[in-house]
């Protein structure tokens, strides 16, 4: 019993090893298995981690590769540039060597032809010879002939001299032309002298009207001051009044109205403006008038209403007390006759003589100079091209398109200067001068000024150490701005700077 009780347990025992070895090789199977997992696990992260790294180390590969053809493709570029402007530079000093022996070749041509030329001149020289052993034994008419032709040969520069004395006396011959048509034109005009026109002056019926005019505390005066734009002027003279205003229109229409008020008699506020209101229509009226007659006393139609309202004004307008529509009025004859001499359209030139200077009657609202506001004007109401050019140029503010902008030029300056046609005293002529002398002296640099042709030319003398050239034409367009800007004067001012530099030796 005992045996089989220790058989029994031998029999466990064993049973109990066998299946702790069972056990046993079962974890270790799984534990092999585990770690043949966990290899291949490793092995294959080893594999990509490598395949990485490959992939990575093509890339930079490829990119150094890249870079590496990008230079060398550049380099390449750069070469072939420089070897084409090698090329370029190569074939420029082919070029100029080519130049440089066509030039000697030149050279050389030109020392044979020298050569030629002293061998030549030799040759005449022993032919001369010749011939005066020949002239002492030929006879007088061969000796003549001889004696003819050396002249000539010998007299080419007289003779060039003599083609320039007769092309200038030709030159002279039309400038005597020229003054002959000029003269011609004006003698077929006959113009009185203006009148002078300073002021306006009404003559009062008695001393009790000065009064009535002022009204009770002023208000007759201010109203017709007020209503006409001029001012009233009643100072100590007997029976007069004089009317003052910078625009002559506005003066003649307050001129009208006060004569109309003084022989009504009756002078309050409604009365003054009923009065400048039949004025301004008879002024109207007569501006009109004025207009026509000018035209009809040149021939001219076609010409817009408020041109012809312009040119009435004219009359009222003086230019150094030269009647300003007279004036345009002569100045389009005189256009008219220098034209027929010329064989130009002598209507167009009237037309541009008498519209020359209607920018003088337009009113302050324009801005510039009368030449282009007249201009402007004429071109808006459908002028000839021409005569607006010619209105704009006749200061030769504007380039001349035409002749006909001369004509009106010449035309213009002919009625100005003739004998009577502007008015000016003595006194004021000095003073004028004066001034313009005193304007240039005072720039710096300056030594002597004289203004001489009557104040329309002033010349000035610089120190050259003081004032150079370019520091002279300044000092020129600075007296011309300030002679503009300080001065009232007929015409124009020619300012003349003279620089001039001496050096004087005496040998003894």
């Amino acid at each position: 019993m005992n045996f089989d009780h220790i058989l029994g347990g031998l029999v466990g025992a064993l049973s109990s090893a066998v299946l702790l070895a069972l056990f046993c090789r079962r974890r270790l199977a799984r534990t092999e298995e585990v770690l043949r997992h966990q290899f291949d696990v490793g092995e294959r992260e080893a594999k990509l981690a490598l395949r990485e790294a490959q992939s990575d180390l093509d890339l930079k590969f490829k990119k150094r590769e890249l870079d590496l053809n990008r230079d060398m493709a550049n380099r390449e570029d750069e070469l072939k540039l420089r070897s084409r402007e090698l090329e370029r530079e190569s074939e420029r000093q082919a070029e100029q060597q080519i130049q440089l022996q066509a030039t000697q070749k030149e050279l050389m041509r030109e020392q044979r032809l020298l050569s030629d030329a002293e061998h030549e001149a030799e040759k005449v020289r022993r032919l001369y010879r010749l011939k005066l052993h020949q002239v002492s034994q030929m006879d007088q008419e061969g000796a003549r002939q001889l004696l003819i032709r050396s002249a000539e040969q010998e007299c080419e520069q007289e003779i060039r001299e003599l083609r320039r004395n007769k092309l200038g006396r030709a030159e002279s011959e039309v400038a005597d032309e020229a003054k002959r048509i000029l003269l011609a034109a004006m003698q077929r005009i006959t113009s009185q002298p203006m009148n002078d026109a300073t002021a306006t002056v009404v003559n009062l019926p008695s001393e009790e009207m000065k009064g009535r005019i002022i009204g009770r505390e002023g208000r007759n005066i201010r109203t017709f001051e007020h209503a006409t734009g001029t001012t009233l002027m009643i100072d100590e003279t007997p029976d007069s009044v004089l009317i003052s205003c910078f625009d002559p229109v506005r003066r003649e229409i307050a001129r009208i109205a006060l004569e109309a008020l003084l022989r009504d008699g009756r002078i309050h506020p409604s009365s003054i403006e009923d009065a400048v209101l039949k004025a301004e229509e008879e002024m109207h009226a007569n501006v009109i008038e004025l207009g026509e007659g000018a035209l009809r006393k040149l021939r001219l139609h076609n010409v817009h209403p408020e041109v012809v309202a312009l040119l009435g004004k004219l009359h009222y307008r003086l230019s150094n007390n030269q009647n300003t529509l007279a004036h345009s009025v002569e100045v389009a004859n005189l256009c008219a006759l220098i034209a027929s001499e010329l064989g130009l359209d002598p209507h167009i030139a009237k037309r541009a003589g008498l519209f020359h200077d209607i920018g003088k009657a337009v009113d302050e609202d324009y801005v510039g100079s009368h030449a282009a506001i007249g201009a402007d004007v004429i071109k808006q109401h459908g002028e000839d091209a021409r005569v607006v050019n010619a209105a704009a140029a006749h200061h030769q503010e504007v380039p001349a398109e035409s002749v006909y902008a001369g004509l009106v030029m010449v035309a213009d300056s002919l009625s100005a200067v003739r004998p009577g046609a502007r008015a000016s005293s003595i006194d004021g002529f000095i003073q004028r001068v004066r001034s313009i002398e005193e304007i240039a002296a005072a720039e710096h640099g300056v030594v002597e000024a004289y203004a001489v042709q009557a104040g329309r030319e002033v010349r000035v003398i610089v120190a050259p150490e003081l004032v150079d050239d370019d520091g002279a034409r300044q000092l020129a367009r600075r007296i011309r701005q300030r002679i503009e800007d300080q001065l009232n004067y007929p015409g124009t001012v020619e300012i003349t700077v003279i620089r001039e530099q001496r050096y004087s030796e005496t040998a003894v």
